[in-house]
């Protein structure tokens, strides 16, 4: 699995962080988001498939055939 965050889309709701908080964070200044790590295991995928349903500004982008 990998995970890529569009930075430019986030519109700061914070809902990807409520979701996979191992996966991702808010900027302090902004609360923009940002990745922790961009290939979670395989127990945070849930999480992180929750994060990019919730996302409201759809910033969240999740690869399911990355062997990675």
């Amino acid at each position: 699995m990998k995970v890529h965050l569009y930075q430019e889309r986030c519109v700061s709701s914070g809902q990807c962080v409520s979701a996979a908080p191992d996966v991702f964070d808010q900027r302090d200044d902004d609360g923009v988001a940002f990745l922790l790590t961009d290939s979670p295991s395989l127990d945070m995928a849930s999480g992180v498939r929750q994060a990019a349903r919730v996302c409201p500004a759809l910033a969240i982008t999740v690869d399911e055939s990355s062997a990675d």
